[in-house]
């Protein structure tokens, strides 16, 4: 497939206006680390939104929802709907106290809520084991979509993909800090949006498809969409929606859904000009990450069915792409391939800045770590603001590298997303009750951390063909158990852990609540707040399958949805003055 000078003219232009970004906000964006990191924390809500949306659109989301529909149709998205719940805890719970803690990371919060040597130690310790190893094994699964990406549809290498893409990102990543990554981020994410339901568009047109209609009635489709996984299929209800629901949402970590904030949702939170614009922001996300922006891409993955209804098809359609690539995620790209010019063109300009969006995010997020939680912590604590910048943009490179290069090991998203979902099991609970349980202290989350990446180690050896191991240790056990068995045993451990040491000194306790509660109790308004959140999942996801109901042109229950909708939206607007 060959792009057409249109294509390239629309590319080429959005590298220079990504880069035109990074240059206008470079000077103060490198004042100093504040600035570098937080943008001054004077940010509003939507911009802040936008860019959390425009973070997790990442180049290969498409790719892992179309595999998901693929293999276990629309309801196979609950593994990943179910983090609604996370989000509207932060937004109605935790959004407000992460920004009246005044801190510059999330990890700063350990020594204001902890005290002694242990909590000092947490904090290098995650800075490096967060910031550092898990950001380059996300890093490295949006590599692997670009990969997969450039080479169905431009025949490049994975090496020239990855020289391409990475560069322009790294460059004004390096001059722009989180100012221009959230004003290329509001550019990226308009861009994706209109490329993905205009790609869309023209699939459902295309001859083979022959329009909504047809497609939802195709033999390759008519069992595939379901908003619900079948409930006489125990293992598939149990691990895409049972574990996703009752378990998954509240006791594991995984970026951009973490149990209380944290991260990169964190970050653009203390980047908020002030407690209400940090609320609003965390809920503008909720709102379109879960309803508004994943029809496109499982339309793209039911229409794929069609086209390439197994793998074989796929590796028939693609005979030069290294077998190993050859997953149900590679569908979204193949798809892709049908696109006139043009559309081609903005369609390669949407992934390329859901991918610019995501590595730029994780880059300057991660290297907030190495500066403020390692760096000026316990390496130079009398470090110049100069150095700090200096020391956050060589991060930035070396992360980048190294993503790049474990991007050549990775096979799939998939892969990929149920790793980092062991690791973090059973950690959840713990990042939503510390903020109000002060019997926590630094040795609970150590021990959390310890044995939940422990018994996720275990697991893989478990369950691993190279090593020679395969179920010589547990025997077989499939994805949800291996879930509910890590949370069960790191909640034990971290909750003896709890009762068997010590609490942080009462002073810092005592500072800590006088900082985040002022004189109000810890508890203060949960009635309405429990309410609120109630009224938001509801909201969304009513919205969610309001759309979805219209697209399968069951017009009665979209309007119903809709209709629940507006009720939830109502709720909210009368309990505004005291949930915002």
């Amino acid at each position: 497939m060959a792009l057409e000078i249109i294509d390239f003219i629309i590319i080429i232009s959005f590298f220079i206006v990504s880069l035109a970004i990074g240059l206008l906000v470079a000077k103060k964006s490198s004042k100093d680390s504040s600035s570098f990191f937080l943008s001054g924390r004077n940010m509003p809500w939507w911009l802040l939104g936008v860019s959390m949306v425009a973070t997790t659109f990442a180049a290969d989301t498409p790719n892992l929802v179309a595999g998901l529909v693929r293999t276990d149709g629309v309801a196979g998205n609950w593994v990943w709907w179910a983090y609604l719940l996370t989000g509207m805890l932060t937004v109605f719970f935790y959004a407000r106290l992460w920004r009246r803690s005044g801190i510059t990371t999330d990890l700063e919060f350990y020594e204001l809520r902890y005290s002694g040597k242990s909590a000092a130690f947490l904090r290098g310790f995650r800075a490096i084991y967060l910031g550092v190893v898990f950001n380059i094994i996300i890093m490295a699964t949006v590599c692997l979509a670009a990969i997969k990406i450039g080479h169905v549809m431009f025949g490049f290498s994975a090496g020239t993909t990855l020289a391409y893409a990475c560069a322009v990102t790294l460059i004004y990543s390096l001059i722009g800090g989180l100012k221009g990554v959230l004003i290329t981020d509001f550019v990226q994410f308009f861009i994706a949006m209109v490329g993905s339901i205009w790609a869309t568009w023209y699939i459902l047109d295309m001859p083979e498809i022959n329009g909504m209609a047809n497609l939802i009635t195709h033999p390759n489709v008519q069992d595939k969409l379901n908003l619900l996984p079948d409930f006489s299929n125990t293992d598939l209800l149990m691990g895409i929606f049972i574990i996703p629901i009752a378990v998954q949402w509240w006791s594991t970590w995984y970026p951009g859904a973490e149990p209380g904030g944290g991260g990169y949702i964190a970050q653009r939170m203390l980047a908020a000009k002030d407690e209400k614009n940090a609320t609003w922001a965390v809920l503008f996300f909720n709102l379109a990450h879960y309803a508004l922006r994943p029809w496109p891409w499982i339309i793209i993955g039911l229409a794929s069915l069609i086209i390439y209804p197994n793998l074989e098809s796929l590796a028939t359609a693609f005979p030069n792409l290294d077998p190993s690539f050859i997953k149900d995620d590679l569908s979204y790209p193949a798809m892709l391939t049908f696109l006139p010019a043009g559309l081609l063109g903005l369609v390669v300009t949407s992934l390329v800045a859901a991918f610019m969006s995501t590595i730029s995010t994780h880059l300057n997020w991660g290297s907030s770590y190495v500066v403020n939680d390692f760096y000026a912590r316990f390496v130079n604590q009398d470090a110049t603001e100069t150095q700090k910048v200096i020391i956050g943009r060589v991060s930035m490179v070396a992360m980048m590298a190294v993503a790049a290069a474990l991007s050549f090991v990775l096979e799939e998203a998939k892969f990929a997303f149920d790793l980092i979902i062991q690791i973090g099991a059973g950690s959840g609970l713990l990042f939503i009750l510390r903020w109000f349980w002060y019997r926590i202290n630094p040795w609970s989350e150590i021990t959390a951390m310890v044995v939940s990446f422990t018994v996720a180690v275990l697991f893989f050896l478990n369950s691993s063909e190279d090593l020679g191991m395969q179920h010589e240790l547990f025997g077989v056990l499939i994805g949800w158990e291996m879930i509910c068995i890590n949370v069960l045993v790191t909640s034990i451990a971290w909750l003896a852990a709890t009762f068997l040491t010590e609490k942080s000194d009462q002073n810092t306790i005592d500072n800590f609540h006088a900082a985040i509660f002022g004189t109000e109790s810890k508890f203060h308004n949960f009635p309405v707040k429990i309410l609120g959140f109630l009224m938001g999942v509801m909201g969304v996801y009513s919205l969610l399958f309001s759309i979805g109901k219209f697209l399968y042109n069951d017009i009665a229950m979209g309007w119903s949805l809709m209709g629940l909708f507006v009720i939830c939206v109502f709720g909210l607007i009368s309990l505004r003055k005291k949930l915002f």
